[in-house]
């Protein structure tokens, strides 16, 4: 197997190739064999597992879930890559390589088709610029037992940010409503190659089965959180009255003080389940109608 992550194999590997580094796509190789090992290894793949991955690049990370894995599915957007992937994972009997754009395709779909009898996990190291709709989509799928992704050390704080914290805005409650996040560990810049300006980590994204709260209409609970942090250092009120300008701030007082919330609340200290008590109120004055 060759050594992907090794500098004096990867350059004359990608020279080889004649292959040049995409801006535009975002592509930062690893360097650092112990990364995608311990992604592989802490995200819990084993034979039992059907595995999709996300922008293989050139492979480090493939390797270690083909190794581990039953099967292992990789979307790759680049073609430039073929020959490359073709000498640094051919030899993987239970890989599958799609040259498509992941954002284009029927995840829930492709994950019945090609995964049938195991365990639906997807592993990734996202491109910065592109971390948020692939994640969204991975979430939303509802189809993998866990989502495993390499992202900028920031966006992985957001995602498992707690309510009241600096780090907590929609988009932490987004992920915690589909998955319950854990951070798994740092990987610095100089593991890569081109080395980014910042920093990296890995989070674990192990999805609900069962939702702990009572979310009738997941429309009105989303709007609900996006309006609650439009206006972050304003109470959350504002928030409600501007994002559901139906209601106006009467009514927005009016359904803070039914669900039960102090009126001078902000929305970045309140979590699901008053988020929840919060949209229910709403749809009940509109008689259900979530719009």
């Amino acid at each position: 197997m060759i050594d992907v992550c090794d500098i004096q194999v990867m350059k004359p590997l990608l020279a080889s190739h004649g292959f040049h580094f995409s801006k535009a796509k975002g592509q930062n190789f690893l360097i650092a064999p112990w990364v995608p090992r311990s992604i592989a290894e802490e995200a819990g793949v084993d034979e039992g597992a059907g595995v999709l991955e996300i922008g293989p690049g050139i492979g480090p990370l493939t390797q270690q879930l083909c190794l581990r894995a039953g099967k292992v599915c990789a979307v790759e957007v680049d073609e430039r890559l073929k020959p490359i992937l073709k000498e640094t994972v051919g030899a993987f009997s239970n890989l599958e390589i799609l040259w498509q754009d992941v954002m284009k395709l029927d995840i829930p779909a492709l994950v019945r088709e090609k995964f049938p009898g195991l365990r639906p996990m997807a592993c990734a190291n996202l491109p910065y610029y592109i971390t948020t709709p692939i994640l969204s989509a991975l979430l939303e799928a509802k189809c993998f037992d866990s989502v495993t992704v390499m992202v900028q050390k920031e966006v992985a704080q957001r995602i498992a940010a707690e309510p009241g914290s600096a780090d907590y805005g929609a988009f932490s409650v987004f992920c915690q409503y589909y998955a319950q996040p854990e951070l798994l560990f740092d990987v610095p810049a100089h593991c890569f190659l081109p080395q980014p300006k910042v920093t990296s980590a890995v989070v674990c994204l192990r999805m609900r089965r069962d939702l702990p709260w009572e979310i009738e209409n997941e429309k009105t609970f989303f709007r609900v959180v996006r309006a609650s942090f439009a206006m972050r250092r304003k109470k959350l009120a504002n928030g409600l009255a501007s994002g559901f300008p139906e209601l106006g701030k009467t009514g927005a007082a009016e359904v803070i003080a039914a669900a039960g919330l102090d009126a001078s609340v902000r929305g970045e200290n309140l979590g699901i389940p008053e988020f929840a008590r919060i949209a229910a109120e709403i749809d009940s004055r509109r008689g259900g109608m979530g719009e």
